[in-house]
């Protein structure tokens, strides 16, 4: 059974409760961005105004690795992209009712555009349970990057 990672309510609620989020995606180091985000359904969906070639989304696209700030913490994330049409109307729904404002209506309306719509991200936990490598051979994320360590390479949530 294959059952998708998820938040501690409490950093739900934040994200939910609060305007902006820190976000840095990809694994180098660099600044983190405050970006707006909705929550549908209990999971945390974010979305690229900006689809240009140096933004947080067209990183996540060739490294889906990243962390979020929430509540001064920084949380390891993994970015799966959506498909699907039922939850890219809730996420636009969301981001109406959470950003109501005239001056924010605007970015609204243009998170509709189908290419801005396909930008639609979920994020979740990195290496919640098992990570894919450690899925791969049958073993823990934990031991895994301990095997890494001990061998001299760097993983991300090691």
């Amino acid at each position: 059974m294959n059952i998708k990672p998820r938040f501690p309510k409490h950093i739900v609620a934040a994200i939910r409760d609060g305007k902006i989020l820190g976000i840095r995606a990809g694994t180098k180091p660099h600044r983190v961005l405050g970006i707006w985000a909705v929550v549908v359904e209990g999971r945390v969906f974010v979305r690229s105004y900006s689809l240009k070639p140096r933004s947080w989304y067209r990183t996540f696209l060739e490294e889906p690795r990243g962390i979020i700030e929430v509540d001064g913490k920084q949380i390891p994330v993994r970015a799966v992209f959506t498909r699907s049409e039922r939850l890219k109307k809730l996420v636009d729904r969301a981001y109406a009712e959470k950003f109501p404002t005239p001056g924010s209506r605007i970015f609204v309306e243009g998170f509709k555009e189908k290419k801005r719509r396909d930008s639609t991200t979920e994020l979740v936990p990195a290496l919640a349970g098992k990570g894919r490598r450690a899925k791969r051979k049958g073993r823990s994320a934990k031991g895994e990057a301990q095997r890494a360590k001990r061998k001299g390479r760097r993983l991300f949530n090691a």
